[in-house]
């Protein structure tokens, strides 16, 4: 008991000690560091001596002389070579091959003064074996230097840090360990990997198990965190992982995607949260290079509704494809801004000779001359008609104006492409065009029949409508909401328990709308493959999940964020649906098809079109939704939809 406490003691001074030394300032910190040096140039002198004579010569003239040499050349090499400018926590591999480069230089005069012009009392094997025990000196000091302030401080500091595992024994999940031994904010305490073949080998101390261990390493060790170092891993790998992780309230983290993974260059700052996008996006499709650059490379394209979230995606990847111009058309002044300065950084970034003329146009595309004058000045060949509103609700609740701008915006944008002979025109359409239930599914199906209609009647443009579900992140999706309602601490609002919905990443989109637009031959309804129809309530289920949060229920009552029902919005179905017909036509695309749609013949159409204008200039809403419900006969309430509860599939090409 008395040496324990002894024990305790002493350790409890050694510890305050490191305290101290580390409080201490920079300049402090340095000069304790080149006395310590001083004296390990003098300890390796004497045991060179030793070594060399086979006996110890403390108070030889030889071995003062030798340590004279010694200490006049190492100060000037080692403050030439910065090797005190480095942080001593964060030794590493580098520092000590820094080490031994310095004293290699070190060791030239004192081979040329011991070994080669020759000492009286100093064995010139002395000038050889002096620098060898002193890297060994300087290299034990640091590791153990590293040791005292990042392992035995943080130990003592148990209780404040979060525990984490690492999963991936990889080289990047290597390099952040290494990073992790410097935070004192976290404490590691293995690593997760699938191959059971290097279960129980350790890594710089550290142990690694495999996944079925997890739930034992939770409950022994608080688990607190698991980083993922799988920067190449796919998605459905990554959702494989983050499935074996849910059943605990753990935060999750991982390092970005596609990261060159280099000694020292993973840190703990490069970790971010893992985003449901990581989850529900799919592995890309290697894009076809013929049809992404068949109508923009050289060309002039023009995208409307450039600063929404489809618009800007699109714009993004428009840029980087050598088009000649790129005109950006967007009725908000801050959504043009912001993808304007967007857009100048990447085109700086690009070589010569390979960046295009960004033309910035604030204008709104249901102001006919306004898109008369736009087309008639830049006389794009490629237009990507993005412009629309989206938010169902508030199109519900503003039938004139959501009909206004997607109807009209489509027919004005369209009809000058048909006058002028734009080459391509590409219309952004949704899933909610399909057997609508409120008008703005309705009002985007009309804009879908305007360019059928004008393709139908001999247009030299090559009209095409591109037709998905919801994309990630967009504004008008849920996951920002959700997002935003777990920061506040919930609760997380779904509208009904079965609402599914299709969901794809924006660049995934934007991509894949660019290729469709490129297989046009006039006409069609491109409908892309969305993958599974997801669960809104389980996809609120993972958001809270991924926060390092629990759900609150009836099951577990001290969950931290409740999902509460909150009924269906007006206009709002339980299931989506990607076509109105059956048997869609598949393309060389594996996640691209053509919708078999029925049309309307220009004239009648473009006749109820002047009818619906005029009730719109008069505002008379009634007669608006009565000639929507002509043009789209599926337009239908959503009560009597609901009453399907089949789910829908999302079609698949082949």
């Amino acid at each position: 008991m008395i040496l324990a406490r002894a024990w305790g003691a002493a350790e409890e001074r050694v510890l305050a000690t490191l305290t101290s030394l580390v409080a201490l300032g920079r300049s402090e910190k340095r000069a304790i560091l080149i006395v310590a040096d001083a004296m390990l140039c003098v300890a390796a002198v004497l045991i060179a001596f030793s070594l060399r004579l086979g006996r110890w010569e403390v108070f030889d003239a030889g071995v003062g002389l030798a340590s004279v040499i010694a200490l006049s050349s190492w100060l000037p090499v080692f403050l030439m070579r910065g090797t005190y400018s480095s942080i001593l926590r964060f030794s590493g591999g580098r520092t000590m091959v820094g080490l031994a480069f310095a004293v290699a230089l070190y060791s030239i005069p004192l081979i040329v003064i011991i070994g080669f012009l020759g000492m009286e009392g100093v064995p010139r094997t002395v000038a050889v074996i002096q620098p060898i025990v002193f890297l060994l000196l300087l290299a034990m000091t640091r590791i153990l230097a590293r040791y005292a302030v990042v392992d035995l401080l943080k130990r003592r500091d148990i209780e404040q840090t979060s525990v984490a595992l690492i999963y991936g024994a990889g080289e990047a999940g290597q390099q952040l360990a290494l990073a992790l031994r410097s935070d004192p904010s976290m404490r590691l305490v293995g690593f997760i990997d699938d191959d059971r073949k290097i279960e129980g080998e350790i890594i710089d101390g550290v142990p690694i198990y495999s996944r079925p261990k997890l739930p034992w390493l939770v409950d022994n060790f608080g688990v607190t965190d698991v980083l993922l170092a799988l920067p190449h891993v796919t998605r459905s790998k990554r959702r494989r992982v983050m499935k074996s992780l849910e059943d605990w309230p753990i935060r999750v983290r991982m390092l970005p995607a596609m990261r060159q993974i280099i000694d020292e260059q993973v840190s703990v700052s490069d970790l971010r949260d893992v985003q449901i996008e990581d989850l529900l996006g799919r592995d890309p499709v290697p894009p076809n290079q013929l049809l992404l650059g068949r109508t923009i490379v050289g060309k002039t394209v023009m995208v409307s509704g450039a600063g929404g979230s489809i618009g800007s995606e699109l714009t993004r990847q428009i840029v980087t494809m050598r088009p000649q111009r790129l005109v950006l058309v967007e009725s908000s002044e801050y959504g043009l801004y912001a993808i304007g300065q967007e857009l100048q950084a990447l085109i700086a970034a690009l070589p010569e000779g390979q960046q295009p003329e960004l033309v910035e146009e604030l204008g709104n595309v249901t102001d006919q001359p306004t898109v008369r004058r736009l087309l008639a000045r830049w006389r794009p060949q490629t237009i990507f008609h993005a412009a629309a509103y989206k938010h169902v609700p508030l199109v519900e609740a503003n039938p004139i104006a959501g009909i206004g701008n997607n109807v009209c915006g489509t027919l004005f944008m369209a009809s000058e492409a048909d006058r002028v002979g734009v080459t391509n025109f590409v219309l952004i359409s949704t899933d909610k065009a399909v057997r609508p239930t409120n008008v703005m599914g309705a009002s985007k199906r009309v804009c879908e029949l305007v360019l059928q209609g004008l393709a139908a009647r001999g247009s030299k443009t090559i009209f095409a409508m591109v037709r998905f579900g919801n994309v990630l992140g967009s504004s008008g999706s849920v996951v920002p909401l959700f997002r935003e309602q777990i920061k506040n601490g919930g609760p997380v609002t779904v509208t009904h328990r079965d609402v599914t919905r299709f969901f794809m990443t924006i660049p995934e989109a934007a991509q894949l709308v660019i290729q469709a637009g490129a297989m046009a031959k006039g006409g069609e309804v491109f409908v892309l493959d969305m993958g599974k129809p997801v669960r809104i309530i389980e996809l609120a289920r993972t958001m809270i999940n991924l926060s390092g949060l629990t759900v609150r229920d009836e099951d577990h009552p001290d969950g931290d964020i409740e999902i509460a029902e909150v009924g269906l919005r007006q206009g709002e179905k339980l299931y989506e649906e990607l076509l109105i017909g059956d048997d869609p036509k598949p393309t060389s695309h594996s996640r691209i098809m053509q919708a078999r749609e029925a049309m309307i013949d220009w004239p009648e159409l473009s006749a109820r079109l002047d009818a619906l204008r005029e009730a719109m200039d008069d505002g008379r809403a009634d007669e608006c939704l009565a000639i929507l419900n002509e043009l789209v006969p599926e337009f239908r309430p959503p009560d009597e939809v609901n009453r399907q509860n089949t789910p829908t599939r999302a079609p698949r090409a082949g």
